[in-house]
């Protein structure tokens, strides 16, 4: 969703350029000085500093493109920005989640799920969501289940589902993978939008991920409860039944820096979450933080240290649209685990541009040492 603004008045700075990684911007756009605001809403507390806890490496360095000693830039692309597959605009992108071998899933808050190639990130397929009434989704998180899908193919091997969390009401549906609505979980009603509970219309269901073993689904709120602390967050469970379904399990709280919401969540392989954590400031650009909060089942408040803040990442020739702390940063929404290498976890993180010419579509691989 569109970050909230912030009142802060970070001093903006230049990045040096750098050689580009594995992975490099295709054809960036020049920066400018005089761009609009990116899409924000009410403002809030400044943003407080953070300590970065992490190791360096054996040889007590830190890592080759360092954003901090846990977290390394390996490269971006910007070749999908302002594109269109198949007559849908590849844009406006919430939330990533590996899928079949080879592929990963992107999702659009304007109710598109692309297939991407894993490697290129091209576009390789396009469904269109709906809610019961046909109507398009805010849709905000996603988890692709395949293990553990009901459904058969005629040849008797699972096809698997996509669980997919609008903010609307909230929500989490299940839909097929040619986008046929399956079902739809249950909610707390103190987690649904005013006037019906607490929760923040353009706030609520923001991030979704499956913890390992793929029993223990969980939906983070981008925003506090009406009532709530201004730093306090909630993260709802459900628990799969011998059936395949998810009853409604326990709540937790996590609390975000000052001023930040709570923008993906996503399981590492050892059932902790990476967390990020997202703000705007209107002439200043936005501060995105990586965090690595407690596996859940552990108390019901998810205690987090700081892995990265994204403005200290080398730019490696990123420009931006409008003013940004680093030309690197963006609106940056969606995360996803899709490997390890040397010890480090492989995480792609994305961008939602809000179909904003002053914003970009930007993926941005990382390496995170939790």
């Amino acid at each position: 969703m569109r970050p909230r603004t912030l009142r802060t008045a970070l001093a903006t700075v230049t990045a040096g350029l750098a050689a580009a990684g594995c992975l490099t911007a295709a054809a960036p756009a020049t920066a400018t000085a005089t761009a609009g605001p990116s899409s924000a809403s009410s403002a809030t507390a400044a943003v407080g500093p953070s300590t970065v806890a992490g190791p360096v490496t054996a040889q007590g360095r830190p890592p080759a493109n360092a954003c901090s000693p846990a977290v390394s830039l390996t490269g971006f692309t910007d070749a999908l920005d302002k594109t269109t597959y198949d007559g849908a605009y590849v844009g406006n992108i919430s939330a990533l989640a590996p899928d079949r071998r080879g592929s990963l899933a992107a999702l659009s808050d304007r109710s598109s799920l692309f297939r991407l190639d894993a490697r290129t990130l091209k576009p390789r397929g396009v469904v269109t969501l709906a809610d019961e009434s046909g109507a398009a989704l805010d849709s905000e998180g996603l988890v692709t289940d395949l293990p553990h899908s009901r459904l058969r193919s005629s040849g008797g091997t699972p096809t698997g589902t996509y669980l997919v969390s609008s903010e609307t009401e909230p929500s989490v549906r299940r839909y097929s993978r040619t986008g046929e609505l399956l079902g739809r979980l249950p909610v707390p009603d103190d987690l649904r939008t005013a006037p019906e509970g607490r929760g923040r219309a353009n706030g609520s269901f923001e991030g979704l991920t499956l913890l390992p073993g793929g029993r223990t689904l969980l939906a983070s709120m981008e925003y506090p409860l009406d009532g709530d602390p201004a730093d306090l967050v909630r993260i709802q469970s459900w628990q799969r039944t011998r059936h395949g379904d998810f009853r409604l399990g326990a709540q937790y709280t996590y609390r975000t820096d000052p001023g930040l919401g709570v923008s993906e969540v996503t399981a590492t392989p050892d059932g902790r979450l990476l967390v990020l954590e997202r703000g705007f400031t209107a002439g200043v650009g936005n501060t995105v933080r990586l965090q690595l909060a407690d596996r859940p089942g552990r108390g019901t408040v998810l205690h987090k240290r700081l892995l990265a803040d994204l403005a200290d990442c080398p730019a490696l020739g990123a420009t931006a649209k409008q003013p940004q702390p680093n030309p690197l940063l963006d609106n940056f929404e969606g995360m996803a685990v899709t490997g390890r290498s040397g010890g480090r976890l492989e995480v792609l993180v994305v961008s939602d541009d809000n179909q904003n010419a002053v914003q970009t579509t930007r993926f941005l691989r990382l390496r995170v040492r939790t």
